[in-house]
This record gives C-alpha cells, structure tokens and sequence, in this order.
C-alpha cells in the first residue's frame, strides 16, 4: 500500500452492490489513512477485517480497521449539525507491509510467500500419471531447473540450492498452484516437443490447473484494460454467443470472475483422439475480438494464436473458430440494434430528477444530470428529445432510437411517454411515446432479487422461441403468479390485464422472477383494447407496436383509449450503475 492507490472494500455480507470506493491519502508502513469517494457507499459497521482491492495491482494491498466516526454532539451524543470543517468518509486500514512484517515475526511468513502446501496433491488422480511424465522426460538437472522456473513465473518463493527438488515434488507443485502446469509447458515447450499433448492430457484428469500462464493471464487483462470505456461491457455478449449451450454465466459482471469461470470449462469442436480441443476461453476471445476495433482485434488474435500455440491447437481448428466469429459479427452486424438513450427517472412531488445517457452500440455516455433541480414533464421531454434528435441521424434506416426509461418499483407507472415538448413555435408536439419506441426497466427488481438473474438471461436468449403468458382473471394474485412462472421457465413475456388494485403487484413479481417483457396497461380498468391490439405481435416487434398504438391515441384518443405500458430488460446491454436508495441500518 502507498499513497495515491484507489481501492474498494466491500461489506461483511460481500453482496456486489455493497462495495465502497477511497483513495489512500497516507500510509507510513503501518497505518494507511483513506478517503471514501462522495458517491456511492461509506466504509462502515461490518467493514472492518475485509480486504482492501488495487485494481492497478491486481491485488488485496491492505486490511480494513476502522472508521472515524462522524461528528458527534458533545452533550447529547446525536449526530452534529453538519459543518465543512467536519471529517467526511475518513477510515484507516492494516497495509499489507505491515501483515507481511507481523507473519514474519511469528514465522508464518509461507502464508504470504505463495509457497503452495504440497500435501493435498498426492490425492489427485493426475499425480501418479504426472509424476510417471516428468521421471521418464526429465532429467534431475532439469526438474531442478523447470521447478525454478516455474516458481518464478508463478511469483512463489525461491527453493534453496540444499532441497532435492525431484519428479515427485514437481508434480506435487504442478498440481497445486493452478498456473504452475501452464506456466511449465509455457517454460519447457522447446524441451518437451512430441511428449507436451501427453502433459496437457494429464493435466486435464485434474480440477486444480487453469488453461492460462501466468504471462498469458497477465497479458490479456493488458489488452482488455486498454480498450475504450465501455467495449469490455460486450464481453458477456460474446460469451453467450461463443457458447450457446454452456452452463449459466457467474452472477454478477466482474471480469476476473467470468475470465476465470471460462477457463475451467471444457474444450469444444470436432477434434479427433489425437488433436486438442478448442479450450472455451480462446473460442470467446475470437468472438469478442470481432466486436472490437482494427488495432485491439489483432492484438486479441495474436494473443490467441500463442496460447493455440503452446496448446498445440491446430492451425484449421482455429481458423474455424475464427471463420464462425466473423459469420456470427455480421450477422449480428446486419441484425444491429438501434441506438438507444436511458434516461433514469425520479420523481419528486410531481416533478423529476433526470439523468440521461445515450449509446451509440459503443458504450454508454452520460449526456445530462439534474442534479439536485427538477424539472416539469414538459422540460424534461424537451431534454430527452434534445439527446434523442441527433441520435435518430445515426439510426439504421428503417429504426428510430429506443427510449429506455430507468425507474425504481414505485416508477412502472410514470407516464414518461405522454411526456410532450412542442417546441419554441409549438408547431410539432413532441410525444416521447408517439415519436419513438419507448420502454420502462426497472434494475432495482432485478438486484434485489439476484437468485433469477439466471433465469432472465435463460429467459432473453429464448426471446424468439419462448412462450407468452396472458394473465386476466380478476382472481390472480402475486402468488399463484409467481407459481405460473416457476412451473413455466420458458415464458419470456407476460401480457397483465388486471384491475389496477392488483395490477402493480403483479406486473412487479413477474419483473423481479426474470421475466424480461411485461405489457400491461396502467389505465384504471380491465379488459384493455391495447393489449388486444400489441399483444398478438411478435415479442421482439412489441416496442414498435406499442409505439404505433400510442401513436394513434394522439388523433384517435375515442378508438384508442389504451395507456399501454412495456417493460423490456435487454440482458445484452448493459445499464449505468445507479445509485438507487434502499432502507438500510445505520453503522
């Protein structure tokens, strides 16, 4: 730990919303001092113990202790008016030199060290196999010699001259250290020639190694790290295309996580007995590389062919691989989605905050913020359309921009799209909901119900094939809702044509369990003449039908009386992280 290093902390429960941010302002080698970041959570009660993670390190680089408790009333002890001179979000923390320095004094300086326990390797069914490799290929003087060089590239401490490393030893370390294997047959290439597939076999019988060298792995989270804000955010579209038929993604969008869950997973493709399979995460880079620039997509496939290389992948498999990416990226390509612009809503007795954010297919760009001012309807369509014009230019012919509206549970009805600006000369009305498809989605739902996060992505992939559920009878309830759509995993759209006493419950539930297409109509009554129009089409149409029956209550209101209302959560783009407010327990 130093000065100037960013870390995040996370609360005792470890849940992913409850990270907080500081900077270390100063550290001596004992104590470091920190100060959290003015948005988003403080370092508080249940934080203390947790580690303290350097994204520019890649590491835990020190331990929470504490925080310095807010200004206090010294009389009644209640919290003190609040006072610029007050100390905000100050915490302090244990430096990893100092955990280091303290192991050293008792001892347990291996704990740090990295030196892995060989014990627990003699239990692996790849260890007698492994061992009986290394004693046939390897003479004593290169075992001494792999075993350093391994222990090196894996960064664990250096073995003294005096301990007889041996086969035995070797393999123990090779299947305990999860990239000691890789970072062998990186190291031992040259030497292990014809004999490197029966290694790569073997090692395969284990659960312990993972596909990439230490190198490897420090190489691609360079490249990722380097490109543009907001292309890694398609990295989990490339994923689910790359691998259709592999298990759910972890929850949850840390890049370290995904990278690590794909290089457990099994190779693919058609090879025979005596060929290596295209291991999961190299079939994902070519996939991921089509979506990115010129200069990133060759740096991704350099990368690729030398990890192929080591693996002993051949040439036509990767070619393959490569030829279904660049089919995939132009089929997608011809498929683009519409440019599309989030506008987070907030309303304060009558009026609304807004923060709005535009995507071009690039990423998202914060366009405009409120702030703490609000605004009438009226303004706040002005803002939306001023942000939506431009974009409409970009738009594939044929497409208009969606309007994404990001609104908490209480916000499903906010009628945003009878929201109208006219203009300076009033000569054009400017209906939101009219002019453009216009959605809700409600992320608070999602996150506070995690455990269907699964099933929303499930659910969405199956967007074209999935079933509709039509739920009318004035008798349903959230619960025998709930009971419908755990029975009936494939409905990917519900149509809600409930009176409103039980509509908001309902429309909710179906939200939270992962459905990701909601229709229903926020007028007061049932039976709805524009859910008998815009349900029948297709789900993937409904936000240009809808839009076109809003369109017909602006000349039509007698023969259009509907108030339709479509939630639609796209599990393929991404959302800003909003910094939605929950009751919580005070630290």
């Amino acid at each position: 730990m130093h000065e100037g290093r960013t870390v995040r902390a996370w609360h005792g429960t470890a849940l992913p919303g409850s990270f907080a941010d500081a900077l270390v302002k100063s550290c001596d080698g004992r104590i470091g001092y920190l100060d959290g970041d003015s948005t988003g959570m403080a370092v508080g009660h249940a934080y203390s113990g947790g580690p303290l993670w350097s994204a520019v390190d890649n590491a835990v680089i020190g331990l929470v202790a504490a925080r310095m408790a807010p200004q206090a009333d010294p009389v009644t002890g209640s919290p003190a008016v609040h006072d610029p001179q007050h100390v905000i979000r100050r915490s302090w923390a244990i430096p990893w030199q100092r955990v280091q320095e303290e192991l050293r004094t008792v001892g347990a300086e291996y704990l740090f060290a990295g030196t892995p326990s060989l014990d627990r390797g003699r239990e692996d069914p790849a260890y007698p196999l492994l061992r009986n490799l290394l004693e046939r290929h390897l003479s004593r003087g290169e075992l001494r010699e792999a075993t350093a060089e391994v222990m090196d590239r894996c960064g664990l401490v250096s073995i003294p001259s005096s301990v007889g490393w041996d086969d035995d030893q070797l393999a123990l370390l090779l299947l305990t250290e999860p990239r000691a294997l890789a970072a062998f047959t990186d190291s031992l290439q040259w030497r292990l020639g014809s004999v490197l597939p029966e290694f790569l076999s073997v090692g395969r019988l284990s659960t312990v190694p993972l596909l990439l060298s230490p190198g490897e792995h420090r190489a691609l989270h360079t490249l990722l790290s380097s490109l543009p804000d907001g292309a890694v955010d398609r990295f989990p579209e490339a994923v689910r295309a790359a691998l259709p038929l592999a298990a759910a993604m972890p929850h949850g969008s840390d890049l370290d996580v995904l990278l690590r869950w794909l290089e457990q997973l099994p190779g693919d493709g058609r090879a025979d007995s005596s060929e290596q399979r295209m291991p999961a995460l190299l079939r994902v880079i070519e996939y991921f590389a089509t979506l990115c620039s010129a200069s990133p997509r060759a740096k991704l496939r350099l990368w690729n062919d030398g990890v192929a290389n080591r693996l002993e992948i051949s040439r036509p498999a990767l070619r393959e691989r490569r030829a279904d990416a660049e089919e995939w990226e132009r089929h997608t390509r011809s498929m683009v989605s519409a440019p599309r612009v989030l506008v987070h809503v907030e309303t304060v007795e009558g009026n609304h905050r807004l923060r709005i954010w535009c995507d071009r297919g690039d990423g998202l760009r914060q366009m405009y913020h409120s702030g703490e001012s609000v605004c009438t309807a009226r303004q706040a369509a002005r803002e939306v359309l001023g942000v939506v014009e431009p974009l409409a230019r970009l738009a594939p012919e044929g497409q208009r921009p969606l309007v994404e509206v990001l609104v908490d549970r209480t916000g499903l009805d906010v009628p945003v799209d009878e929201w109208e600006s006219p203009g300076p000369d009033g000569l054009v009305p400017g209906v939101l909901g009219a002019e453009y498809p216009l959605v809700v989605h409600c992320p608070e739902l999602l996150r506070r119900y995690e455990r269907f996060l699964t099933d929303w992505r499930r659910r969405w992939r199956r967007l074209d094939t999935g079933t509709v559920l039509h739920i009318s009878d004035s008798t349903a309830s959230p619960r025998t809702v709930y009971g419908a759509l755990m029975e009936r995993l494939d409905t990917v759209q519900v149509v809600v044509d409930l009176p409103a006493r039980i509509r908001a419950e309902v429309v909710q539930v179906c939200i939270a369990v992962g459905v990701p297409v909601v229709l229903w109509d926020r007028s007061p009554q049932g039976n709805s003449h524009a859910l008998r129009h815009t349900a029948r089409h297709a789900t993937r149409a409904l936000p240009e039908e809808v839009r076109a029956y809003r369109a017909k209550t602006v000349h039509r209101p007698q023969d259009h009386p509907g108030r339709p209302v479509l939630a639609w959560a796209d599990a393929d783009r991404p959302v800003p992280a909003l910094h939605l407010s929950e009751p919580m327990e005070a630290p």
